[in-house]
């Protein structure tokens, strides 16, 4: 394969297929956040409400994100994703047509919501080790950077349409757009070869598929990240960023429409300004030719959105907070990043998918975020919500940087050979 430099990765034809397939549905997902949440709002005017729609999407990740990296592990990743991805189109088929002929309450969002969120955490994990299955432990950090530059760019792109959807044609034709996105990337999943490079478990003992058996599996793998002080200072992060940063998403809706006084249109480029700033982030991570420090970036990174969401909270000027969301992307771009990399450098390669699953497990403290935002709102509104998440988050994560000092160090790939390398004797403290 020729050298391409940032963009090699778009050399190989499986890649661009697999990359095209994501940002269609990334688009879909955040232009359904992105509506759903405005239209709850709308509807019912409580910021609690609002934070149901993040709690239903999310909660899935809590409760199946294990399941999704054995899965990524034992069954053929392509096919799995196709399943989701259709799964998630006749739901979003059905909730437009209901749109359309009026027949809609607000509590159907929630419904609309948690079905995505089912086909996410099942073949998250898929969808990242099919990445290393293409480009292998050199070029998986420049494809996953890539594979987030253009999820944040679909963060950027998504909320904008979708914001302007509603302004100019209505909710119901805002679902109609995200749909079509969501049935472009159902066929380019079709177009996706399975990689030959994909490593695989002995069978022997899978033949009996008894469910005690699976969950032995699924232990053991849960176990397994643990003995990396590397990884376990990785999950422990993002159950924090999730927990305490991300539902923040939910809440820009509410803060466009009681605190900045603006409409679905400007609160739509609200919410892609932090798409912009992960863009700018995700190109300069992927423009980096030998990186050794791949913690330091998610560390610090993580460190920055909570910064920015801090000064965000104060902020009643639009322009202000249009800048400092930017800015809060750029650090999610770092976190976003490297959580999957670290994760893949490190593991044993048979328990790469297994160890993806707990870190979606870990995404799972999302819907309790955004629960008890939601709630905290009401009671002292929503940029006193904020204020005290981003407060809570800054000195977390900084502990965790601090406690477990791995994170810091050089990150080195896991050696495959007939035994691979113990993922734990990696990055020793």
């Amino acid at each position: 394969m020729a050298s391409g430099g940032t963009f090699e990765p778009f050399w190989n034809s499986n890649y661009r297929l697999l990359w095209g397939t994501n940002f269609t549905m990334y688009v879909s997902r955040w232009m359904q956040l992105t509506t759903l949440s405005w239209f709850v709002l709308d509807q019912t005017g409580s910021p609690f409400s609002v934070g149901l729609v993040g709690f239903f999407g999310m909660v899935p990740f809590l409760f199946l994100g294990i399941f999704g990296g054995f899965l990524a592990d034992k069954l053929d990743r392509k096919k799995l994703i196709v399943v989701t991805q259709f799964l998630n189109l006749v739901a979003a088929v059905i909730m437009s047509l209901l749109l359309l002929y009026g027949s809609v309450e607000y509590w159907y969002a929630y419904i609309a919501i948690i079905v995505p969120g089912l086909g996410w955490s099942l073949d998250m994990p898929s969808r990242r080790s099919l990445i290393m299955d293409m480009m292998g432990s050199r070029g998986i950090t420049n494809g996953v950077a890539l594979d987030s530059v253009g999820m944040h760019v679909s963060k950027m792109v998504g909320p904008a349409v979708a914001g302007a959807m509603i302004a100019f044609v209505g909710v119901d034709g805002s679902y109609v757009v995200l749909t079509s996105f969501m049935t472009v990337g159902c066929l380019l999943i079709l177009k996706v070869s399975q990689s030959k490079n994909r490593i695989d478990v002995s069978t022997e003992i899978e033949e009996q598929k008894g469910l005690s058996q699976i969950y032995s599996n699924l232990v053991d793998g849960f176990k397994y990240v643990f003995t990396s002080q590397t990884i376990s200072a990785v999950i422990v992060i993002t159950i924090f960023m999730n927990l305490l940063l991300f539902p923040y998403m939910q809440m820009v809706t509410v803060v466009s429409k009681e605190v900045l006084n603006v409409g679905p249109l400007l609160m739509g480029i609200l919410m892609a300004s932090d798409g912009m700033g992960a863009l700018i982030g995700s190109i300069g991570i992927a423009s980096q030719d030998r990186m050794k420090y791949h913690g330091r970036i998610y560390l610090y990174g993580s460190l920055l959105s909570l910064g920015a969401l801090f000064v965000f909270s104060s902020s009643s000027i639009y322009f202000i907070s249009l800048v400092l969301l930017l800015f809060l992307g750029i650090g999610t771009s770092g976190f976003g990043t490297m959580q999957s990399t670290i994760v893949l450098l490190v593991s044993k390669p048979e328990l790469r998918g297994r160890a993806l699953g707990v870190v979606t497990i870990a995404i799972g403290a999302g819907p309790i975020g955004s629960l008890i935002i939601g709630a905290v709102s009401e009671w002292i509104g929503s940029s006193s919500a904020l204020m005290i998440n981003s407060v809570l988050g800054f000195i977390l994560v900084a502990a965790s940087g601090f406690l477990m000092p791995s994170i810091r160090g050089q990150i080195l790939p896991a050696t495959v050979s007939n035994q691979p390398t113990r993922s734990g004797s990696v990055t020793k403290v």
